[in-house]
């Protein structure tokens, strides 16, 4: 496109969009915690794929819409994304979380739920596995929608919202459904939160990495 915006202007909005999803998720999951409001996993659920939604429609045509540092690792594997510009994009992502999670200390100082902090309630070996997975599939969606020109095209971001919900209402309740090393490393920043905090990187990146070199693999001729 030639009016995308310079580097320093994409990963501004990377900045921004991952700044607003952690004030959203974090912020929801701290006021349901405090008992101000009754947020159960599918209100959870629904925040999440929402935020993503409205985010992808905002910034989708600026950046991509990332907003996530396991889906820029993966479009850089499977060559959607420039490799150089991949630090970058991902530096954004966890500026942008850092903020968001500041941002609810300050609101919520007392930290309730741990500011949306995800906390694995089965074992490891099972949070693990449902990072991978859910996020594969996210991923799957990802790609298919963002680079087939064959996909849903304009509803993009529909998609992707619909797929994140489902994933919540499916995984929130085991891993927490994080599929985000910033969406985790925003909340356990600013709640001090580190428990197991190597699955909500390494779950993510694996699982988006399977997820794009499976579409990958399937569109090929």
């Amino acid at each position: 496109m030639r009016d995308r915006p310079g580097l320093p202007r994409r990963a501004l909005a990377e900045l921004v969009a991952a700044f607003v999803l952690i004030f959203f998720v974090g912020g929801g999951a701290a006021e349901a915690a405090s008992g101000h409001a009754d947020l159960g996993l599918p209100a959870q659920a629904a925040v999440s794929g929402l935020a993503i939604m409205g985010l992808v429609y905002a910034v989708g045509h600026l950046s991509g819409a990332h907003i996530n540092p396991a889906v820029t690792i993966a479009f850089t594997i499977t060559r959607h994304f420039p490799r150089r510009e991949a630090l970058t994009y991902i530096g954004a992502q966890l500026t942008g979380a850092a903020l968001g999670g500041l941002l609810l200390l300050a609101a919520w100082p007392d930290k309730p739920g741990h500011l949306g902090a995800n906390v694995a309630s089965v074992s490891t070996r099972t949070a693990l596995l449902y990072e991978v997975v859910l996020t594969a599939l996210l991923m799957f969606v990802i790609v298919a929608v963002a680079t087939d020109t064959r996909a849903v095209g304009a509803a993009a971001a529909i998609a992707i919202g619909g797929v994140v919900v489902l994933d919540i209402l499916i995984g929130g309740g085991v891993s927490g459904a994080s599929m985000n090393p910033a969406r985790s490393f925003g909340p356990a920043l600013a709640s001090g939160t580190w428990t197991h905090f190597w699955i909500y990187v390494v779950g993510p990146v694996t699982g988006a990495t399977i997820g794009g070199l499976t579409y990958q693999f399937i569109r090929e001729r």
